[in-house]
């Protein structure tokens, strides 16, 4: 579409009309100058924002390192956490404040804080200089151009800007949200594979010490060769046991150590033996649906989105019919003829489209963040109800291994303790019993740090709920990939 030129006032050379007042071009430069400077831009000033939706969900607030490595202050704090035994809390605090993957994310703040401050500013005025020469005559026109447009509808598009950076920050926000379930699930992983390495080690030495005992009593005929080889065949199983559970504790470290931002030293943290205790009493179910639609960050999203995009609905009915309209200054001199001044106006005639295609483009995107709106907050009360869930059948299952197996199996070896201190069992029958604990053990464990791991997605799920980027948050690590099979 090409936008169509008027100019008025302009005086032909030797005219006696009445030439207009020239247009105060420096005071409307002037203006233009101090409206640039009213907006400044501050790469981590969108970051306050951030902070005001963690802090109060998970006591965490992280920061944009505006350096490739953290500053002192931010280093202090990570060599002081790695001083002692990592936590859950500890290794959420790392994860935020160490994460370079996380600060990828928290750079797009950085950008649409940038765009904001754009968006505040007028555009620039354009000046016009043209000079034409010929039979003896010279002309110069000089003219600026000022987007008036663009000045009428600077408020709507600040508005604008300030949704999306909005929008950018309850994103960031999701994404530490998700980076600290997933250290904390990482942890758990972690600990519960030392837990199981431990254990398994003590399986070991037993298995050697059965296998030893086996050999001598089958060299001086007091056992048979089928049941020498039995031992043997329990301690060669009990290797391979060892041999798994060491490597899944390297492996579910090596990962903690990445989410820590630490993948370059995955010593520099230390473990503890054990997994926290069960809890008393599993989350309650209605106290952890309102929270959740008072609190996730997709709900409150989406929610953003919907108002956005209504916002910016207006902005598309305030512009249907203009789409171009600059005024400016103008003046033009030729040789030997006095000076004219005037004026310029350029719009773009709308002939082709009267602008019902942005209207009901925008109509239609509206109708879409309204129904994603509705969508979202039936689907987080869905996740929500599916995760407690989770969360109340692992409490259950871990406490059941707790109160009800465990018990029952130390009641059996107790007893078979006896019966060989009273010599009515041989060690062997001693040995067999002892065997039958490893599996009941081993799923003791790994009940408990399931329910950790449960009790980690029931938080995410009240917080964050669904990942908000969909696949761009894998790099940071999922509690999905963050809690794979152990097996």
């Amino acid at each position: 579409m090409t936008p169509s030129r008027f100019q008025t006032g302009a005086c032909a050379p030797g005219s006696r009309a009445r030439q207009p007042a020239p247009l105060p071009a420096a005071p409307l430069l002037l203006a233009f100058a101090l409206l640039a400077g009213c907006t400044t831009v501050a790469p981590d000033a969108g970051m306050q924002g951030v902070a005001q939706l963690t802090q109060p969900r998970i006591g965490l607030a992280p920061q944009l390192q505006t350096d490739s490595v953290p500053d002192a202050g931010t280093q202090a704090r990570i060599q002081a956490l790695l001083q002692r035994p990592l936590d859950t809390d500890t290794a959420a605090a790392l994860a935020v404040l160490n994460n370079r993957g996380l600060q990828v994310r928290l750079a797009a703040v950085g950008l649409a804080q940038v765009d904001l401050a754009r968006a505040s500013r007028p555009a620039n005025p354009g000046l016009h200089l043209g000079r034409l020469a010929g039979s003896g005559t010279v002309e110069i026109d000089r003219g600026v151009l000022v987007d008036v447009l663009g000045l009428f509808t600077l408020p709507l598009a600040r508005r604008a800007a300030a949704d999306h950076l909005a929008q950018a920050q309850l994103q960031a926000a999701a994404d530490t949200l998700a980076l600290a379930a997933a250290a904390r699930a990482a942890f758990y992983q972690a600990v519960a594979a030392r837990q199981l390495v431990q254990y398994h080690a003590q399986v070991q030495d037993a298995a050697d010490a059965a296998t030893t005992l086996a050999h001598r009593m089958q060299a001086a005929g007091n056992f048979s060769k089928l049941a020498q080889m039995r031992e043997q065949v329990f301690q060669a199983d009990a290797t391979a046991q060892l041999m798994r559970a060491r490597h899944q504790a390297l492996a579910t470290q090596e990962r903690l150590a990445r989410l820590l931002g630490l993948g370059h030293d995955a010593a520099a943290f230390q473990l503890p033996d054990r997994l926290p205790d069960l809890p008393p009493q599993p989350a309650d179910l209605q106290q952890s649906l309102q929270t959740g639609i008072d609190q996730r960050l997709d709900v409150l999203l989406a929610r953003q989105q919907a108002a956005s995009t209504a916002r910016a609905l207006g902005l598309q009915r305030s512009t249907r019919f203009i789409n171009v309209l600059q005024a400016g200054y103008i003046n033009q001199s030729s040789t030997g003829a006095r000076r004219s001044n005037g004026f310029e106006l350029v719009l773009e005639l709308p002939l082709f489209d009267f602008g019902e295609s942005r209207q009901a483009r925008a109509e239609a995107i509206y109708l879409q963040a309204v129904h994603q709106a509705a969508q979202v907050a039936d689907d987080a009360r869905s996740e929500l109800r599916e995760a407690h869930a989770a969360h109340v059948a692992a409490h259950a299952l871990a406490r059941h291994h707790r109160d009800e197996l465990l018990p029952l199996r130390q009641r059996m070896a107790d007893e078979t303790l006896l019966r060989y201190n009273g010599m009515l069992v041989s060690v062997f029958e001693l040995l067999a019993d002892a065997r039958t604990q490893i599996a009941g053990v081993t799923a003791a464990v790994e009940a408990l740090r399931d329910h950790w791991l449960a009790d980690t997605q029931l938080q995410l799920a009240m917080t964050a709920g669904a990942p908000l980027g969909g696949p761009s948050l894998a790099p940071l690590g999922t509690p999905a990939a963050a809690t794979g099979a152990s097996h």
